[in-house]
């Protein structure tokens, strides 16, 4: 294993840890995780981004509707669980997937969270929005997708051109975070706001993102990492890669 590859794997052990429950393990709230990150993305907007590279650092600013459970090996139809959603449906032919959501939720900025965030953020993706992504790199994801309706603020459907099973796989990807509908595209790119247990703090390209706890997650109040800090390699400049990352907790 070369020392980019160690830097990663304890870097992903250590955040692991931090999450993890029980009495075997000593939790202590507070500390700062600091890791490498293998490139500097164009933006903080996981929607306009095609790689791994923006999704990894705020992935934590979001949540989805639903998600792979992340205590099972191999991600499958069977592993996902809700998230922002609280349940699913299919109607008898297939092609309406309804999802009754959460309530209470707010938004980093203090606004609730409601089934038009969901609506507009796919409708941003199927560009049948007045808003446009400056680019859309998964909009083929859902050539299927005829439209997103809301019943109510707690209430959304996707109704579907014709069944596709594994149309809810794609919602829990990583890829697939709810946007606000109140923040514009353009303002995603740079200051993203979520509902996830990581409030953006800063970007500088090349240098560094920053992410900082959220004293207000509606899923658990248990965390305990106060920050984490990812270290960008500079352009044109060779990176000299530790044996781990600096951690302080």
């Amino acid at each position: 294993m070369n020392q980019k590859s160690r830097a990663f794997a304890v870097a992903a052990a250590l955040l692991a840890a931090s999450f993890a429950t029980g009495p075997s393990v000593a939790q202590k709230q507070g500390g700062i995780l600091k890791i490498y990150m293998l490139d500097s993305p164009a933006s903080m907007s996981v929607h306009e981004e095609a790689t791994v590279v923006a999704e990894r650092p705020v992935m934590g600013v979001f949540n989805n509707l639903v998600m792979f459970d992340q205590h099972v090996q191999q991600n499958s139809l069977g592993s996902i669980i809700s998230d922002l959603a609280i349940g699913w449906s299919w109607n008898e032919d297939g092609t309406d997937l309804t999802f009754p959501l959460r309530e209470g939720v707010k938004w980093h900025d203090g606004k609730p969270f409601t089934a038009k965030d969901v609506k507009c953020t796919w409708d941003l993706l199927t560009n049948k929005s007045s808003e446009k992504f400056r680019i859309n790199p998964r909009k083929s994801w859902y050539r299927n997708l005829e439209e997103v309706t809301t019943n109510g603020d707690y209430e959304v459907t996707f109704r579907l051109k014709r069944p596709q099973p594994a149309f809810l796989a794609l919602l829990a990807s990583g890829f697939s975070p709810i946007y606000p509908c109140h923040v514009a595209p353009r303002d995603m790119r740079g200051h993203p706001i979520g509902t996830g247990p990581f409030k953006f703090g800063d970007f500088k390209p090349n240098e560094y993102i920053k992410v900082m706890r959220n004293p207000d997650y509606w899923k658990r109040a248990d965390l305990i990492l106060m920050a984490s800090n990812i270290r960008l390699p500079a352009i044109g400049r060779r990176q000299s890669w530790p044996s781990s990352p600096a951690i302080t907790i």
